[in-house]
């Protein structure tokens, strides 16, 4: 990438206008990674170096497009590679104002409001003039028709009405409002892998029964009556807790040995079947960023790592990202895309502790009881 004192500074009057167009957009095009991004990041980054604590996540500052450098500087999708030392600093421990998702919703609300309040007016300003021509039509026909017979006046009338009713205009429909997805959304527990086995039907799957502090008769539960735990699992676990049976992608990536008896952070996803096998949740792991050209979900099975919960952590503790704790979706909606969304940003740092992108400055993934979820060695990997 360029040296950004190279690119000519983007404007000081157009900054204000950039910041609330990534109000709600993760990239400069809404949608996806672009060389957009790359071009006005290079133009920005020094002047957002320079910029005040107040002035990046103050009450009036410049917090959404701190939350996109801070994004495209540290996405291994982009492979900028900046050196730490050129990076833009962004310190969480030195925000001032954190927004809330539900106050994102309130505002996004008012401004649907007054979109439609605008499509009301503009409506009721084209039936005004529709009234003026009718009524001009009208007083035309009278003239013309002064001297005919009054049943050809009224049957003219008559018709007169019926086609100013055909071409009356149709009431532009609201505009659907986009939700807000928001870190906070996913719910991410402190889980125990009692029991991990090959899936029987699939090469590259594993079976895990795992304890996630679920209460009884939760349908995310399996029924204790269709487990097949070894009696010296059993005797561990007496009385055997709640559990859930989760499938997982890792069969051939992480040793069996790692997968029993462990702890490991995981998502609520929604249950699905995989060759024929109920799976209610998702194990997270880690792996390094595909190089430019690769396909982006394979993994390195050299290199696949668990993320893991502080030691401590109990079974079922809620994880979440720093200034993201709210009240979880109960199971993700897969037609929201919200996990799709979340993810492309969730990967390791130097200090090897999970991050995701959101509103604001990126927050490490840490538990209810205060410690970090981490992985043994891997830096800048993804993590899904």
């Amino acid at each position: 990438m360029a040296d950004s004192t190279s690119a000519t500074p983007v404007l000081e009057e157009t900054i204000p206008q950039l910041n609330g167009n990534l109000k709600f957009r993760t990239t400069i095009l809404g949608e996806k990674l672009s060389i957009a991004d790359v071009a006005v990041y290079a133009r920005i980054r020094g002047q957002a170096a320079s910029w005040s604590d107040e002035q990046k996540t103050g009450e009036k500052g410049y917090r959404y497009i701190i939350r996109w450098v801070d994004f495209v500087q540290n996405t291994p999708d982009l492979g900028l590679q900046i050196p730490p030392e050129e990076k833009v600093a962004v310190d969480p421990s030195k925000v001032l104002v954190y927004l809330k998702p539900e106050e994102l919703v309130k505002e996004k609300k008012k401004e649907g409001a007054a979109d439609g309040e605008g499509s009301k007016k503009k409506g009721r300003g084209r039936v005004a003039v529709g009234e003026a021509k009718e009524e001009a039509e009208k007083v035309k026909e009278g003239v013309n028709e002064a001297a005919g017979k009054a049943a050809a006046a009224v049957a003219s009338e008559g018709k007169q009405c019926k086609r100013e009713k055909r071409e009356k205009p149709k009431r532009e429909a609201h505009k659907k409002e986009e939700p807000v997805i928001s870190p906070s959304q996913i719910d991410l527990r402190v889980g125990h892998i009692v029991y991990c086995v090959p899936h029987p039907n699939a090469d590259s799957l594993f079976v895990s029964t795992i304890s996630m502090g679920d209460p009884e008769g939760s349908p995310l539960v399996t029924p204790h009556s269709e487990l097949s735990l070894p009696n010296i699992v059993i005797a561990k676990l007496t009385p055997l807790p709640t559990v859930r049976t989760v499938c997982s992608g890792l069969n051939g990536l992480v040793p069996i040995e790692e997968m029993q008896d462990r702890r490991v952070v995981v998502a609520n996803l929604k249950p699905v079947t995989m060759h024929g096998i109920r799976s209610a949740a998702m194990v997270l792991a880690a792996s390094p960023a595909p190089v430019p050209g690769e396909d982006a979900t394979a993994h390195r099975k050299e290199a696949v790592e668990l993320v893991a919960p502080p030691k401590g952590a109990i079974d079922g503790e809620r994880v979440f990202f720093e200034g993201y704790k709210t009240e979880p979706e109960a199971v993700l909606n897969p037609k929201k895309r919200i996990w799709e969304q979340i993810q492309p940003g969730f990967a390791t740092t130097s200090d090897l502790d999970g991050k995701a992108p959101g509103e604001g400055p990126i927050g490490r993934l840490v538990t209810e009881s205060g410690g970090v979820s981490k992985v043994k060695s891997l830096v800048g990997a993804v993590v899904r």
